[in-house]
């Protein structure tokens, strides 16, 4: 069975990833939910984990990308802010421009790989 090839586009803060891939499929899904615990549960995270990835995206961005609502009687809640969305935006739209750019290369690196990655030797 040949391996899928694939890339990711990840933006960087100097050594900090701002947004890659989980960080936008997690806003997405914060999105859809209204809420970082259900958005968390929906992608098989824990909600500590998950806010520290919404706490680290607010602190990359001029503006939150996350605004949430602390809990209460009718609990708290989570919405992506409109920075959010547009960062959302440009990032989808990148990884869409990325992938049409090297739909040619990655052809000419397929012959070059295994078929699929060899074991890794945890002892090193």
């Amino acid at each position: 069975m040949t391996a899928r090839l694939r890339h990711q586009v990840r933006i960087m803060l100097d050594d900090k990833i701002a947004l890659g891939p989980g960080k936008a499929t997690l806003l997405e899904a914060i999105g859809r939910h209204g809420s970082i615990s259900a958005a968390a549960r929906e992608m098989g995270m824990s909600y500590t984990r998950a806010w520290a990835l919404v706490d680290a995206m607010n602190r990359c961005f001029r503006q939150p990308v996350v605004l949430t609502v602390t809990g209460g009687k009718r609990g708290g809640g989570a919405e992506v802010s409109a920075t959010g969305h547009e960062v959302l935006r440009q990032y989808r739209a990148m990884e869409k421009a990325a992938n049409a750019a090297l739909d040619g290369p990655f052809d000419g690196l397929r012959p070059l790989l295994r078929d699929q990655a060899e074991p890794s030797d945890n002892s090193a």
